[in-house]
C-alpha cells in the first residue's frame, strides 16, 4: 500500500488532520509548512517552491520511497510544485477542496472580491494573524459543531502573507500523474461550482465524461463529492479516509 501524505492549507498546521489519520491503513504523515509547527520561519519568507521544498524533505526523512500526495485548500498551490521536485514518486495526487488558480494568477486573484474584502478584515482577528472567530465559522465551520470548531480554532495559525498572493504556475500538472478530487458540497470558501473550476485547471482536457463508480470523470481528473464542509478532515474524517485509503491501496 502507498503511503499517504497531507498537506494542509492556509491559516492551518499538520495538526489539522489528527482526527483523519487514525483511520487511515497505510503509512501517513501530515507535514508542517515551514513557518509554523515543526518547521518554524520567517512568514515573510516563505514561499510556494519553499513549501514544496519542506515537503519533499519530509517525506525523504519519513522513508518514503513512493505517495499518495493529498493537498487541502491552499495546498492547491503546493502541489505543482511537489511533482516538479519528486516526479513519478507521486503515484496519485489528491486535491482536497482546494484552490488552484488559473495559470499565473494567484489565490487571492480567485476569491469572489466582496469576500477577499471580509476575509481582509477578518483576518486582521485583532493583530493575530489568524482568522477572526467569526469569519472563521462562516468558511470553516458551517458543518461543524460548537465542539468541533473549538477543536478547528485550536489549531489555527497566522498564514505566510506572501503564499495567498503568489502567482502558481500549472505546467507540473500536465503530467500522467493520476488525480483525483475531492468536492465538498457544502463549501463556504471554495464553493463546489468554483471547485469545478479549479478541476479543469488540474487536468489535461476539460471537464466531461460520464459517471464512473459513482464519481464523475473530469478529463483525467476523478472527481469525488462529499457533503461536507471545507474542514472535512475534522467533520467527516472516516468518510475521507476511506477515500484516501481505497486510492492509496490502488496504486
Amino acid at each position: 500500500m502507498t503511503s499517504i501524505v497531507l498537506v494542509h492549507g492556509g491559516g492551518f498546521g499538520g495538526s489539522c488532520w489528527e482526527l483523519l489519520l487514525p483511520h487511515l491503513t497505510a503509512p501517513a504523515i501530515a507535514v508542517d509548512l515551514p513557518g509554523r509547527g515543526a518547521h518554524p520561519a520567517d512568514p515573510a519568507s516563505v514561499t510556494f517552491a519553499g513549501c514544496a521544498e519542506s515537503v519533499a524533505a519530509d517525506v525523504d526523512a519519513a522513508g518514503f520511497d513512493d505517495v499518495v500526495l493529498v493537498g487541502h485548500s491552499m495546498a492547491g498551490g503546493t502541489i505543482p510544485r511537489v511533482l516538479t521536485i519528486l516526479g513519478d514518486r507521486v503515484r496519485h495526487a489528491v486535491f482536497v477542496a482546494c484552490t488552484v488558480p488559473d495559470d499565473g494568477r494567484s489565490c487571492l486573484d480567485m476569491i469572489d472580491p466582496a469576500f477577499r474584502a471580509r476575509a481582509v478584515e477578518g483576518g486582521r482577528g485583532g493583530g493575530s494573524g489568524i482568522l477572526s472567530s467569526e469569519l472563521a465559522r462562516v468558511v470553516f465551520g458551517n458543518d461543524l459543531d460548537d465542539e468541533q470548531f473549538a477543536w478547528c480554532r485550536e489549531r489555527m495559525v497566522p498564514e505566510a502573507p506572501g503564499l495567498p498572493a503568489e502567482p502558481v504556475y500549472l505546467a507540473p500538472l500536465r503530467s500522467p500523474t493520476p488525480r483525483t478530487w475531492v468536492r465538498t458540497l457544502r463549501d463556504v470558501i471554495v464553493p463546489p461550482d468554483r471547485q469545478l473550476h479549479y478541476v479543469a485547471n488540474v487536468s489535461a482536457t476539460n471537464i466531461g465524461g460520464a459517471d464512473v463508480d459513482g464519481a464523475n470523470v473530469g478529463g483525467d481528473c476523478q472527481v469525488i463529492d462529499l457533503d461536507a464542509g471545507h474542514m472535512c478532515m475534522i467533520s467527516q474524517p472516516a468518510a475521507l479516509a476511506t477515500i484516501l485509503n481505497k486510492i492509496a491501496a490502488s496504486c
